[in-house]
């Protein structure tokens, strides 16, 4: 048996990754897949990633909508196709 932690052991393909700090490019995922996107602003906080025909995004954002002060936790999710095709917004829910 292996003396490896778990932190240390790769993730497992088609697994989720653990959350961690939203990278540059991360961001640019997820800018660009909420271009236009309106009424609500959201703001990631941490990013859980799953490498599949291209990768899903799971980012954890605080969401509110302005002018309101009211602010709360959500989780967006998109995917980012492989080759030129834009990524897209999956499925936002209200935690």
């Amino acid at each position: 048996m292996s003396n490896q932690t778990l932190e240390s052991k790769e993730t497992i393909v088609g697994g989720w990754s653990a959350y961690g700090p939203v990278t540059a490019e991360d961001r640019k995922i997820f800018d660009e897949a909420l271009n236009g996107f309106v009424g609500v602003h959201y703001d990631p906080q941490s990013v859980s990633t799953q490498v599949v025909a291209g990768v899903n995004y799971r980012f954890k954002c605080t969401a509110s909508t302005p002018p309101a002060e009211v602010i709360w936790e959500a989780i967006v999710e998109i995917y980012a196709p492989l080759g030129d095709k834009k990524p897209h917004i999956v499925s936002i829910t209200r935690l």
